[in-house]
């Protein structure tokens, strides 16, 4: 089931309603430091990011937004936490959304405050709840689960609503995984505003990835979620590649090079897995839509890989190539390599 959601305007990239799920990400640099923000947005940007967020720690920070902006391919988003005045300064310094918690931001004049800047400069806000920024009441209530998430991200949209606010994006994030997609499959039912998903503090690359892919894997499946973050303690570009890869395999991106391996078994006598490793890496940052196979043995793998555009399949002295099943031609193993890499980069410049 798709769920409708509204559709928001971030600097350009419009969110929700249809359109298709962005990737996001954040920079771990200081924000001040406006070269290595630069750089570093350059090379989100150059992995397929599509909106980067950068915490605002104090004014310098705030201001650098305006010089950040300059050389970003890519709308920022401005991160606060409990200073109105430096959201406001964000904003008036270019910021194309700000993720604030109103909660935390101030008392009510302050939460005023950066409603009608939000309002008057016509950019959306994202707001919500984890499992360590629950609101007290709903914990009492409910205990950390599902229903206290929800309704402290409702809270938090109500308080930005009663003043007009109404470009509005949602996460409630857990780092417990089956959490994180209950509370998300609630949320959905009860807005129709865009979701950001992501599982929280997901920890280092390989969990990570693991966490991020079962948890937004299912609600992208059920059609949940508008736009995206696979949070991971590394090098931000990862968290990219990894979102890719997620929206890749739920059928989401389909402009890209498939590769089809099989894991091997006692029956394959060659290096097919070195040789998928490289036409992996060959083919990362094709966006052409392609099947490649690369098989174990040839008893099985053209006809495993039928529906492949190209493949390759080993014994022990040779392989054979072929296209969509059908064998093209058998080659010496160690030309293998070689040989295939030719007919795979014929396919991806064939226009």
């Amino acid at each position: 089931m798709n769920y409708k959601t509204k559709k928001v305007n971030i600097g350009g990239v419009f969110v929700g309603g249809g359109e298709s799920v962005k990737i996001q990400s954040m920079c771990t640099a200081k924000t001040s430091d406006v070269p290595r923000v630069t750089s570093q947005i350059s090379a989100l940007y150059n992995a397929g990011c599509e909106i980067v967020r950068v915490s605002v720690l104090d004014e310098e920070d705030a201001r650098a937004i305006k010089r950040i902006k300059d050389g970003s391919k890519l709308p920022v988003v401005a991160d606060i936490h409990f200073s109105p005045r430096l959201a406001v300064l964000s904003i008036e310094n270019g910021a194309d959304k700000v993720r604030i918690n109103p909660g935390n931001i101030g008392d009510e004049a302050g939460v005023k405050l950066v409603a009608d800047c939000i309002r008057s400069h016509k950019i959306p806000v994202r707001v919500g709840a984890n499992t360590g920024s629950v609101e007290k009441e709903f914990l009492e209530k409910y205990g950390k689960n599902e229903k206290s998430l929800v309704e402290s991200a409702l809270k938090s949209v109500a308080s930005l609503e009663k003043y007009g606010v109404n470009d509005i994006v949602i996460s409630v994030k857990a780092s417990d995984v089956a959490l994180t997609v209950k509370s998300y499959r609630l949320l959905s039912t009860l807005t129709n505003y865009p979701l950001h998903i992501g599982v929280t503090e997901a920890g280092t690359e390989a969990m990570a990835v693991v966490k991020s892919s079962v948890a937004l894997g299912a609600l992208l499946l059920d059609g949940i979620g508008d736009t995206l973050r696979v949070s991971i303690t590394d090098d931000p570009v990862k968290e990219v590649i990894a979102s890719r890869r997620i929206l890749r395999a739920v059928g989401l991106d389909k402009n890209f090079v498939n590769v089809i391996s099989c894991p091997t078994c006692g029956r394959c006598e060659w290096n097919s897995m070195e040789l998928a490793q490289k036409v992996s890496a060959l083919v990362e940052s094709s966006n052409k839509k392609l099947n490649v196979a690369v098989m174990g043995c040839v008893v099985n793998g053209p006809g495993e890989a039928k529906d492949c555009d190209i493949g390759i399949a080993g014994a022990k002295d040779y392989c054979v190539i072929f296209k969509n099943g059908e064998i093209i031609r058998r080659v010496p193993a160690q030309d293998a390599e070689q040989e295939f890499f030719k007919e795979i980069n014929a396919l991806l410049n064939d226009r």
